[in-house]
C-alpha cells in the first residue's frame, strides 16, 4: 500500500504543518475521528501582530460529553469572533505586501458561517494549498486510523506546546521585525501575506 501523510486538520495552520507536507511528497490524509484536543492548533492560530505573537482561537459548542470526534465539533458563534479575527489579520497584515493580494480569499472565512470545524479548517487547508502551490490528494479517514507503516503520522507532533518540527527555520520579512525580531513557525499566512508566490521555497 502506497504510504500517506496523517494529519489533523488546523485552523490557519503553522509553517511547519506545510513544511511537513513538503518535505513528504505522499498523498494527505485528514483524521475525522480523533477525540478533539483542546489548546491545538485545531482551533488556534498563531500571527504576528504589532505587540508581538497573537493566538486567534476559535469558540466551539461544549456539549455534555468530553471526549467528542473532530467531525462532530461544531463552531460557536455566540460572538461575533469572526469579526475579531478577521479585524485582528487586517491589522496584523494590512501593510505586508501581499495582503491585498489574498484578502478575498480569506475573508469569505469571516463573513460565511460554518456550522462544523472541520469542514471550516478543510476549506481553509485547500485554499492555502492553492495559494502556495502545494499539489496534493486530500482525503479523510473513515475511522480513527491505527498508525502503521502505511501511514506516516503527524496528528501529535505539529502542536502548540511541543518543540517544533520545523528544526531550522528560514527567516523572512516579517511587518513588525524591526520591532519584535523575527518569530518561527507562525500560522501560514503570515509567511503567505509576506512572501506571496515565494513562500514554497521557503517551506
Amino acid at each position: 500500500m502506497e504510504s500517506q501523510l496523517l494529519l489533523p486538520a488546523c485552523y490557519l495552520p503553522p509553517i511547519s504543518y506545510f513544511h511537513t507536507i513538503q518535505e513528504n511528497n505522499l498523498p494527505v490524509v485528514i483524521e475525522k475521528y480523533e477525540h478533539f484536543q483542546k489548546q491545538s492548533y485545531r482551533t488556534r492560530a498563531r500571527i504576528a501582530s504589532a505587540n508581538g505573537v497573537q493566538d486567534l482561537i476559535v469558540p466551539i459548542q461544549h456539549g455534555n460529553k468530553d471526549r467528542v470526534p473532530m467531525k462532530d465539533i461544531r463552531i460557536s458563534y455566540e460572538f461575533d469572533w469572526q469579526r475579531l479575527h478577521w479585524l485582528s489579520i487586517q491589522t496584523a497584515y494590512r501593510s505586508s505586501a501581499y495582503f491585498e493580494y489574498y484578502e478575498d480569499d480569506f475573508s469569505r472565512f469571516y463573513h460565511e458561517k460554518f456550522d462544523y470545524l472541520l469542514d471550516f479548517n478543510v476549506a481553509q487547508l485547500e485554499l492555502i494549498l492553492k495559494s502556495i502551490k502545494l499539489k496534493r490528494t486530500l482525503s479523510f479517514t473513515e475511522e480513527y486510523a491505527v498508525s502503521g507503516s502505511s501511514l506516516i503520522d503527524y496528528r501529535e507532533a505539529i502542536h502548540p506546546k511541543k518543540e517544533s518540527v520545523l528544526l531550522a527555520p528560514k527567516e523572512y520579512y516579517q511587518v513588525f521585525l524591526d520591532k519584535n525580531g523575527f518569530y518561527p513557525d507562525l500560522s501560514i499566512i503570515d509567511l503567505l501575506f509576506n512572501q506571496g508566490p515565494q513562500s514554497k521555497s521557503y517551506l
